[in-house]
């Protein structure tokens, strides 16, 4: 009688079960994809909208977002082009055929993408309300994804998202706490002469300064991640980044009706 302990036995029943399980697995991955995405999606849309300041809870996400307009910016000229439904910034990033290596690299990405995503935010009448510019850079730990959304003049800011980060829970990870990101709105980016002036204090904000207007206070023990908020911000805010459509928009005659 063959003996069902032998090692033959033991190495047939263990392929088996891996076999059965790698099915499973594959199975279940492959028909979770589109769920997956569509919750990605719902996700991105929300911390687009918080950003905005247009999120009420119990909100329906797919009905809030109708009033934002999803458009495609060249990083280089500043012009919008044919949206692509299809477009991953995350995958562009690291495709060295949609984009290039950074040089001069504050935030710490290594690359930029050609392409870049914007969300503007229109009222009922179909006014310009808001510009929600996505931005990531790298913290302490990891790469910090957020939201960043100015008002119609293009340089106060009137909120912030943070989604995604591997960043110290308790230090670091409070870029995500609310009562942080409150404090950004208001906040400007350039000066009068227009040079970006915008600044994450070490600390609270000192009272009296001439620049408080540009500053936001910094977070205690983690002034590696602050720099690095504040990296983000300076790079995407600037030439290399969402400068060249600011500045085209804010030389129109009436951003709010082109645009």
């Amino acid at each position: 009688m063959k003996d069902k302990n032998s090692i033959s036995n033991v190495l047939k029943v263990a392929l088996g079960v891996c076999l059965v399980c790698a099915v499973v697995v594959s199975t279940a991955a492959v028909t979770l994809r589109p769920h997956q995405e569509v919750n990605r999606n719902a996700f991105r849309q929300l911390n687009v909208l918080q950003a905005a300041g247009l999120w009420q809870p119990g909100m329906n996400i797919e009905q809030a977002f109708e009033n934002i307009d999803h458009r495609l910016v060249d990083f280089d000229t500043g012009e919008f082009v044919e949206f692509d439904e299809s477009f991953d910034p995350v995958r562009a990033a690291r495709d060295p055929a949609m984009s290039r290596p950074l040089g001069d690299d504050p935030a710490g990405i290594g690359r930029r993408a050609n392409i870049g995503e914007v969300f503007m935010a229109r009222n009922d009448a179909g006014e310009l309300i808001r510009v929600v510019l996505p931005i990531h850079g790298y913290g302490l730990w990891s790469t910090m994804y957020g939201f960043l959304a100015l008002e119609p003049d293009l340089n106060t800011v009137s909120g912030v998202s943070f989604f995604e980060h591997g960043e110290t829970p308790g230090l670091g990870g409070e870029i995500e706490n609310p009562r942080w990101q409150e404090q950004w709105v208001g906040t400007r980016l350039r000066d009068d002469s227009g040079d970006l002036a915008f600044r994450v204090s070490r600390g609270p904000t000192p009272s009296g300064v001439s620049d408080a207007d540009y500053r936001i206070d910094g977070l205690s023990g983690a002034t590696i991640t602050a720099n690095g908020v504040e990296a983000m911000v300076r790079f995407w805010m600037g030439d290399e980044g969402y400068g060249p459509l600011l500045a085209r928009m804010a030389n129109e005659t009436s951003a709010t009706e082109v645009f």
